[in-house]
């Protein structure tokens, strides 16, 4: 069931990262989060709850790298083709091995290395594809926001099986409590960062305006989030194969993607995106 519950996830998340496309288009990137993380908070505010002060530790450093996944990853979208987007998504898993080796010495399998190779190898080719479109990997701030959303997405992912199994606690306090943390989060960035307009005596950010993707963003990964939780929970979940069967989203991402915003360089960018997906396949074999 929670591998159903994982590709039912992974669907949702892909229509949500096409939807924060879109949505930029109206509206700045924080008030886009901030009010798609508070309408998701009240979807699930029948489900909060209260709890020990080492759960609200825990859950308000969850939220900060969630918070910093979903920034980086906005940014990105802004600055990047959501075709181009979707394919450095794809490597996340490589990132979970790498962090494995850092935080617990683990050495590397056959399959593993492989994997590893094949992914770096992806991404190579993919700064060829984007230099085509005049997007230069070191210099491009899109890019390296990417790497930030990856990074912190990572940490989140590791960090979620401890809170739901270590911790024991439940997928909708942890999720309905994560967002209402991440939503006061985002409330400080954008005041610190009207702040600092001010005092240098920048443009004032564009005014807010309603924009009915919005509460399609907030829909999607509120059901993305719920179905993943729920799938973490389970006994017999493992968390290398929910990461894996989970970033088949960028497929969903990448098609959707094409289709609505006809990016440039499809091909091309397809067979690099499937080419780091056998990669993802490779790194999965080592876990069987």
């Amino acid at each position: 069931m929670w591998i159903w519950m994982t590709l039912a996830s992974a669907l949702f998340l892909g229509a949500y990262d096409v939807a924060k496309k879109k949505a930029i288009e109206k509206n700045d990137i924080y008030h886009i989060l901030l009010v798609a993380t508070a309408l998701s908070a009240l979807f699930l505010s029948p489900f909060l709850s209260a709890g020990s002060l080492q759960d609200h530790a825990a859950l308000i450093f969850k939220s900060a790298l969630v918070c910093t996944s979903w920034v980086c990853g906005m940014v990105a979208l802004k600055l990047l083709p959501i075709t181009m987007v979707s394919s450095f998504k794809a490597s996340r898993p490589m990132f979970v091995v790498l962090f494995s080796m850092i935080l617990y010495g683990e050495r590397l399998t056959l399959f593993q290395w492989a994997g590893v190779l094949v992914i770096l190898t992806s991404l190579y080719l993919l700064s060829l594809s984007g230099a085509k479109e005049g997007i230069h990997f070191v210099k491009n701030k899109g890019v390296w926001a990417m790497f930030g959303a990856i990074l912190s997405g990572v940490a989140s992912a590791l960090f979620d099986k401890q809170i739901l199994a270590g911790y024991g606690m439940e997928p909708l306090f942890v999720q309905s409590w994560t967002n209402v943390y991440i939503a006061l989060w985002l409330v400080l960035i954008i005041a610190v960062r009207a702040f600092l307009r001010r005092r240098a005596q920048a443009p004032a950010v564009p005014a807010f305006r309603w924009d009915w993707t919005l509460l399609a963003i907030a829909i999607l990964i509120t059901a993305a989030d719920m179905l993943y939780f729920f799938a973490l929970k389970d006994e017999g979940a493992l968390l290398s194969v929910v990461s894996l069967l989970r970033r088949s989203s960028t497929i969903v991402t990448f098609v959707l993607g094409a289709l609505i915003f006809r990016e440039r360089r499809i091909g091309a960018k397809a067979a690099v995106l499937a080419l780091m997906l056998c990669g993802v396949v490779l790194l999965a074999l080592s876990s069987l």
